[in-house]
């Protein structure tokens, strides 16, 4: 199959992996170097985390109508080394004494606005890259790659740390956004940009257009509510784990990586396993399944407890729900890039991008004052009610691609 895959998908995929691989072993560097640089407060990291992925969010609204008229390589090569730039910055100013609580929250808008634009652009590529029935096989493999890299990015990124400072690791970061544009230019042959008239500027209207295509589908629209929403409800919950786990049950650090280490593995199975499951029993059928699985395993949480019960409780939990999401995921990814047009791709890639990371953004917040109010584990319990909804937001039936 990788053969049929061809070279210049070899060579998005290995992008891809370097520049994953690089944001898992710097993940949690930020709010390191805020508490253990700049002695920031606990409101202040908040802060840095919601703040960041809204203001982000807003900013790459525009760029998905702009994405779609360019050719999608440079606009690749570009945001990698835009962010590059952003990242090194932090070591530079760091090493000169300069760095600071501001220049944080600037490079992570910067970075996770070019994260959206690469993203973007990279899955119109991919779809002008591979054949349409050669999409889930291809999504396979980039799930498989985050899901491993998930799994081994934040150990050895602690190790890292635990070495040579938190620094490091975003050094080791900005230095795979340079990887990962080398292994785009080493990628032969045509590309793809939507034609536009040079005299017709970008209006208000094209900024819409990504939530309007997404609306007007019914399948898509199906996937785009019940994905935010998922994914929200998720992530709302993710803090909040690690207050209970570290905080009010005192897991070691190590036992804390290894309850989201391990399940991360149960990813790479199920996107390994998902083209396989399709090509047996449909992609209908299994994509609601594992939807509505992903949906259910993670009320398990409301049950969790202080010991080693509590810590199998997590790798259970977790495991199952990330191996839900490692077959659902690829199937619903390829379901959205074969009905979108080529020339709406970057612009509703990129509109989903936004609108999930506001979502979490704004869930986060609100999960955060329901845990003040209540508990951690009562807040937990609550988003696990709530996910048992989402699966009646799943397209019931199969709907038709438009030609």
């Amino acid at each position: 199959m990788r053969g049929k895959l061809g070279p210049g998908f070899g060579w998005l995929w290995s992008a891809h992996a370097v520049s994953t691989y690089g944001t898992w072993v710097a993940f949690g560097a930020f709010p390191l170097i805020a508490v253990r640089v700049l002695h920031s407060s606990a409101f202040a990291i908040a802060l840095l985390e919601a703040a960041g992925l809204a203001v982000a969010a807003i900013i790459a609204i525009p760029l998905g109508p702009w994405v779609d008229h360019r050719s999608k390589r440079p606009v690749m090569i570009t945001m990698n080394l835009a962010r590059f730039l952003a990242m090194a910055s932090v070591p530079v100013a760091y090493l000169l004494g300069l760095l600071s609580y501001g220049q944080l929250l600037v490079v992570s808008v910067i970075s996770g606005a070019a994260s959206i634009a690469f993203t973007a652009a990279s899955g119109a590529y991919l779809k002008h890259l591979v054949r349409s029935d050669h999409l889930l096989t291809a999504n396979g493999r980039f799930e498989g790659t985050n899901w491993l890299a998930t799994a081994a990015g934040p150990p050895l990124g602690g190790a890292l740390i635990g070495l040579l400072g938190p620094v490091i690791t975003v050094t080791a970061d900005a230095v795979s956004y340079l990887l990962s544009a080398l292994g785009i230019l080493r990628i032969r042959g045509g590309d793809v940009a939507a034609p536009r008239d040079p005299a017709n500027r970008l209006r208000g209207a094209d900024l819409l257009g990504g939530w309007r295509f997404i609306l007007h589908d019914r399948a898509l629209r199906c996937l785009f509510l019940n994905s935010i929403l998922v994914s929200g409800l998720i992530m709302a919950t993710a803090p909040l784990l690690a207050v209970l786990l570290l905080g009010e049950y005192h897991f070691p650090a190590w036992q804390y990586g290894l309850a989201f280490g391990i399940p991360a593995l149960g990813g790479f199975v199920g996107a390994r396993l998902s083209a396989r499951l399709v090509r047996r029993y449909g992609r209908h059928p299994v994509m609601t399944v594992s939807g509505w699985l992903r949906s259910l395993f993670p009320f398990g949480l409301a049950f969790l407890q202080p010991g080693i019960a509590g810590l199998l409780t997590v790798i259970v939990v977790e495991g199952l729900l990330i191996t839900c999401m490692g077959v659902f995921n690829p199937i619903y990814a390829t379901e959205r890039l074969q009905r979108t047009p080529a020339d709406h791709v970057a612009r509703v890639l990129s509109t989903w991008s936004v609108s999930s990371k506001l979502v979490q953004a704004t869930l986060m917040v609100i999960w955060g004052i329901l845990a003040t109010l209540t508990s951690p584990l009562a807040a937990i319990t609550i988003s696990g009610v709530l996910l048992l909804a989402t699966p009646l937001l799943l397209p019931n039936r199969t709907h038709p691609v438009r030609p």
